[in-house]
């Protein structure tokens, strides 16, 4: 063992609990040594570490038991930091709302951490923005503002991805996500307004607000009124009526008879409204347009000339603005001589004024004479709904079914006696002395009626103007005595009250549009809400703007009308001359349908016809085809009694007939099975075509033209046979031949009856000698004639037959054209004895006797139908 020399040191003792270090002598001699780590150090665990060493000496002694030691040396030290952590911000995302129009200082502020230890390193240097073109920028305190003013309409939100860099330029490990929203000044408004908003037709309502709510920028208020008005004045007369004729809305509004219509649809029976023009749509009833040079007559009989009160006159007009002259729209004066005005109804300086002379009287004191309005509606260019009920001396006009007094009455003396006949006229009035029209009308006129005998009760009047389209609320119970509500009368607006801004909010999202008619007009309505609002110190201390957008009411799925049934048949002559005539129409048919797109995918879409649809028809009208009706012996007849016991009316002259009147399909069906052509003298006829449309919505919707071709089927005087004096009376049965013009045969016809066999025999040798004298015929009138064009084998419809077995006679149909064919023959004879019927196919044209000259008439290469008459088998 060495003995170590004195003044050595031998080792190094570290005082401290779980100190990393530890300390190990590198010469003894000099005492120098090293302090070292005993594992790794982290700066971020501990940067710093504090402990104290001693030193000791080798000592004396074998164990070192004498050593000695050193004082205890403190030791300090400082563990250097590496920038190992990147910069990571405190939240995973920013958002913030901003007003426009303005430039903060600062917006918000972001921070991030960085988790080195030293200074160096664990501080953020700067911040950037990282989306570019941006109108924002970021300090290096991280603090954001814009760079410029926000304006709500260009960008409602903004967003934007930041980092963060440390002072030892380490980048964060992950950007973050800042939101800025830009909220619009605040302007008191309706927020959640739709601008369009589509309706689509038999849907029932439509909430038009139904997310709505009163933005009031925090301002307390205490009463909020606003009123909601569609605008449907470009759509037919104002609004969507049932576009049915004014007579016919009469009946359906309960108005009982005796209106007479003086302004119809140009037609057959009504031709004096021919020369107006219109407005060419079928969106409303017919519109005449009236330019100040034309006006009109009304034929004689039309309307009584003198109108028994009391009385009503109706009409729907459309003025421009007021003209200094007179413009009549109805005019009863002398019809020659003299120029004296009966009664008129006319327009001056926006006055609506009624004239009304009394008639020549004992008395001849002053009387009311002229009746005048000043209105705002006579020349607002706008369409408005007149009605004068006329109970002399009293006269009420109703506008829009608002009722207005005369503000002037002027009187007059009653009229003198005369024996003048007096015109009618309208949008203009005749001057009986120099035959002239004067005062015309300008504007559009609709609807002109006149009521003799009756006042037009304001329940029908009511129902005259009513629009089928409107606005509609149905209040929530719990607001309902929160808000007042009120509509106008054709509910085209309506205006609210409350002092309680969240229940006024409810009844305005429970507001809706309703249009009840089957099929709409299509097209646009405007809408519009204005809105005031009162403060506690009943001022108006904030200002909200109207809202406008409109209804879109879409395309109706149109029905398709249709009339189907026998088209072609033939009648015997007989039956045209009896006084029940022909049915026209026995098997008429009526449908209609709608027809649908469906979308299979949404590339692929498949028309499909929907089931049959029901709805109401307005006008069925037949018209002769080819010659008009010849009143001397020909006519078209049907049921009055029928007629009227279905509220319809008719109306015939020599071109057909016309059944008008808001009816079901299925009355009209009724109605036109009733119809008979009668002809009493049908000598020289032979067929007869008719043609028939119907239509609905004053001619909105059309049908097909549906024609019926009838023939007269001709018969040859009763013949008798030879043989027929060998057999008793009581055993002769009535043996027929007919000439089918489908299969071209004679057919034989025995009727059925118990006979003995000799009289069974002899029928039966009756009827194939004739048929053997036919055939032989045929074939020498195809070898004499010349060659013919074959007979087409698909010309004419297949026909029922009837038998008539009245008497032994032939009948034989009267041929238009001349052709030969041959035919097989076949005879069939029972075991028992009883005949059956001897059918044989033979030449088609009758004998030159008897069909010649009908030919020649005829001129004709069509083949008819027949139907035979049984009516005596």
């Amino acid at each position: 063992m060495r003995v170590p020399f004195a003044g050595e040191i031998c080792g190094f003792r570290i005082h401290g609990q779980n100190v990393p270090f530890e300390a190990v002598v590198l010469d003894k001699s000099t005492g120098e040594g090293v302090i070292r780590a005993k594992d790794k150090l982290d700066c971020e665990l501990q940067k710093e570490h504090t402990f104290t060493i001693q030193a000791y000496d080798c000592g004396e002694g074998p164990d070192g038991s004498n050593m000695k030691k050193s004082h205890k040396a403190t030791v300090h030290i400082q563990v250097n930091d590496v920038n190992e952590y990147s910069p990571v911000f405190k939240e995973k995302s920013y958002k913030a709302t901003v007003i426009e129009g303005k430039k903060y200082d600062s917006i918000l502020k972001v921070e991030a951490v960085d988790a080195d230890c030293s200074f160096q390193f664990s501080q953020i240097c700067s911040y950037e923005i990282v989306t570019p073109d941006v109108p924002f920028t970021i300090d290096k305190d991280g603090n954001i503002k814009n760079t410029e003013k926000l304006n709500y309409s260009k960008e409602h939100l903004y967003k934007l991805t930041l980092t963060a860099y440390d002072c030892g330029k380490n980048r964060a490990s992950e950007d973050v996500l800042v939101k800025i929203n830009i909220k619009p000044t605040c302007k008191p408004s309706w927020q959640g307004f739709n601008k369009r908003i589509e309706y689509e037709p038999g849907t029932g309502s439509l909430a038009l607000f139904p997310s709505m709510h009163l933005e009031t920028c925090e301002e307390p208020i205490t009463s909020i009124q606003a009123s909601i008005m569609l605008e449907t004045n470009h759509i037919g007369k104002g609004c969507d009526r049932d576009t049915y004729s004014e007579k016919s809305l009469h009946k359906l509004c309960g108005a009982s008879a005796g209106t007479v219509e003086l302004l119809p649809a140009p037609g057959n029976s009504a031709n004096w409204t021919v020369g107006l023009p219109t407005d060419n749509g079928h969106d409303s009833d017919q519109v005449f347009e009236f330019n100040g040079t034309q006006a009109i007559k009304v034929p004689e009989g039309v309307v009584s000339t003198t109108l028994k009160e009391p009385f009503t006159i109706s009409v729907w007009m459309r003025h421009g603005p007021g003209g200094r002259e007179k413009e009549t729209i109805l005019c009863n004066s002398d019809k020659t001589e003299m120029n004296r005005h009966h009664y008129s109804l006319y327009v001056h300086n926006c006055r609506l004024v009624l004239l009304l002379r009394q008639e020549p009287t004992e008395s001849e004191n002053y009387k009311p004479a002229e009746f005048h309005w000043k209105l705002d509606q006579v020349c607002d260019k706008e369409w408005h709904h007149y009605v004068l009920n006329i109970e002399f001396p009293a006269v009420t006009l109703f506008v829009d079914g608002a009722t207005f007094e005369p503000f002037l009455v002027t009187e007059d003396y009653p009229l003198h006696a005369s024996k003048i006949e007096t015109q009618l006229t309208i949008g203009g009035c005749w001057q009986g002395g120099s035959a002239r029209m004067t005062q015309y009308f300008r504007g559009n006129l609709a609807g002109l009626m006149i009521r003799s005998g009756k006042l037009e009760n304001k329940k029908v009047i009511d129902c005259l103007y009513t629009c089928k389209e409107g606005l509609d609320v149905q209040l929530p119970e719990e607001v309902a005595s929160a808000v007042k509500v009120e509509f106008n009368p054709n509910q085209s607006s309506l205006s609210l009250e409350g002092d309680d801004i969240e229940s006024f909010e409810k009844v305005m999202q429970h507001i809706s549009y309703l249009n009840s008619r089957q099929f709409p007009t299509p097209g646009i309505r405007h809408l519009r809400v204005s809105t005031t609002v009162k403060c506690f110190n009943e001022e108006t201390c904030i200002s909200v703007p109207d809202s406008e957008g409109y209804v879109m009411v879409l395309q109706p799925e149109e029905p398709k009308i249709s009339l189907s049934g026998i088209d072609h048949f033939a009648r015997g002559a007989a039956e045209f001359e009896s006084t029940e005539g022909v049915t026209l129409f026995p098997e008429l048919r009526i449908v209609s349908t709608i027809t649908r797109e469906v979308e299979l995918d949404s590339k692929i879409s498949k028309t499909v016809v929907s089931e049959e649809i029901m709805h109401n028809l307005d006008t069925c009208e037949v018209t002769v085809v080819g010659d008009e009706l010849n009143g001397d012996h020909e006519s078209l007849e049907v049921d009055l009694a029928q007629i009227q016991q279905r509220a319809l009316e008719m109306s015939s002259s020599n071109v057909g007939m016309v059944i008008t009147g808001v009816n079901t399909m299925v009355n009209y069906e009724q109605v036109l099975h009733l119809i008979r052509y009668r002809n009493w003298h049908t000598e020289a006829l032979f067929d007869r075509k008719f043609k028939l449309v119907c239509s609905e919505l004053n001619g909105r919707y059309i049908s097909n033209e549906f024609k019926v071709e009838v023939n007269v089927i001709h018969t040859a005087n009763p013949m008798d046979h030879a043989n027929n004096a060998m057999v008793q009376p009581q055993f002769i049965n009535q043996v027929q031949f007919f000439f089918h013009p489908k299969y071209q045969m004679l057919i034989c016809v025995h009727p059925l009856f118990t006979v003995v066999p000799s009289a069974a025999t002899v029928v039966i040798v009756v009827c194939v000698s004739f048929l053997v004298f036919m055939i032989i015929l045929g074939v020498f009138r195809i070898r004499a004639a010349h060659q013919h064009t074959m007979r087409d084998q698909e010309n004419g419809k297949e026909n029922e037959m009837d038998w008539d077995d009245s008497a032994l006679t032939i009948t034989v149909n009267p041929m238009e054209h001349s052709s030969e064919e041959e035919g097989d023959e076949e005879e069939e004879e029972s075991e028992d004895g009883e005949e059956e019927d001897d059918i044989t196919s033979a030449e088609s044209d009758s004998s030159e006797d008897e069909g010649g000259e009908q030919e020649d008439q005829q001129g004709s290469t069509r083949q008819q139908q027949l139907e035979w008459d049984d009516s005596t088998y």
